[in-house]
């Protein structure tokens, strides 16, 4: 069984992402499976929108969460996971040798203005931009190098970027992953009403357009730092 791992930070195209290997016969996907670990693991309990749900959705041990994504609880023979780097938190890091791993990440200027209209006084921890780096390095550590893919090449050429990621993944391309029916599915996390208005209107990756909203003042030092960050990480390509 092929295990994949896509460790995203938020307001990135991750649920499109795995909305499109929702679309593969021969897959499972399953949406944030460690979302209630990390909110029983940090104040972010406090301030994320549906919190209380989300928490009585899910298991709560991340340990236990980990325990059954590399079990035997699944009937095909390949598993997409749609994780949020920041959601790895407090957990032995050994189950990685076991997944194949991919790092989704997005231009902070473009991610923090879209984040702030959920989260209006984000830090540093809630981007996910520290975390991707530190997993980076720890997967090349272990021999076990991530494939890093920025949301703005997946969007300016779909089926290349997807054709490439299967490749990578040595499984083959399927033509129905570059569309999908508009709407939610039943794999959706119960966060979904809080987060998905944009991906349940699409029937498809959205065509790329660039974002100029500006970054607020009082964000201005955040952003540098992601921006920092995240131009470490895609050098690596």
């Amino acid at each position: 069984m092929k295990r994949i791992c896509l460790w995203s930070g938020p307001r990135n195209i991750s649920t499109a992402l795995m909305y499109s290997f929702g679309q593969r016969s021969d897959t499972t996907i399953v949406d944030e499976p460690l979302y209630a670990h990390y909110l029983c693991s940090t104040s972010a309990n406090e301030y994320h929108p549906g919190s209380k749900e989300v928490l009585l959705s899910q298991e709560n041990d991340g340990e236990k969460v980990v325990k059954k994504m590399i079990g035997d609880v699944f009937q095909t023979p390949v598993v997409f996971f749609k994780h949020m780097t920041h959601h790895l938190i407090n957990l032995d890091r050994s189950f990685l040798k076991e997944t194949e791993n991919i790092i989704l990440t997005r231009d902070p200027k473009e991610m923090i203005t879209s984040f702030i209209k959920q989260i209006p006084n984000p830090v540093i921890t809630d981007t996910g931009y520290p975390q991707h780096l530190e997993l980076y390095d720890y997967l090349v550590n272990i021999g076990k190098p991530p494939l890093i893919v920025d949301s703005k090449d997946l969007l300016l050429d779909p089926k290349k970027k997807l054709n490439e990621l299967c490749a990578y993944l040595e499984i083959p391309f399927q033509d129905d992953m570059v569309r999908w029916e508009a709407g939610p599915r039943k794999e959706d996390g119960v966060w979904a009403k809080y987060w998905y208005h944009n991906v349940h209107k699409s029937t498809g990756f959205r065509t790329y357009q660039e974002k100029n909203e500006p970054i607020p003042a009082s964000l201005m030092s955040l952003y540098e730092e992601c921006d920092d960050i995240y131009k470490q990480l895609i050098s690596q390509n």
